[in-house]
């Protein structure tokens, strides 16, 4: 029973990667409507630049690193704070 809950929580860990990579992802075409004049709310990605660069930090520096928080967060950083940079009028 033991080795199907590590497969469960496994695969659980790495759709939670996929979907967090997706989310950051989909800033992209807030940036390109920041960069054509309609700008965004600068609020949001500030905050999840932050949050992302607090769990990087975190996660790498852990005695033994966890590499699904760190790949899942990494593109927030910069994704999350480069919305933010083009949001501002």
């Amino acid at each position: 029973m033991k080795n199907t809950d590590s497969k469960a929580i496994l695969l659980l860990g790495r759709i939670g990667s996929v979907l967090s990579v997706i989310m950051y992802v989909s800033y992209i075409p807030q940036i390109m409507n920041n960069l054509n004049g309609n700008y965004g709310s600068p609020i949001q990605p500030l905050v999840a630049g932050i949050n992302c660069t607090i769990w990087v930090i975190y996660s790498y520096f852990k005695s033994q690193r966890d590499w699904p928080i760190f790949i899942a967060n990494l593109p927030g950083v910069f994704l999350g704070f480069i919305t933010f940079y083009t949001s501002l009028h």
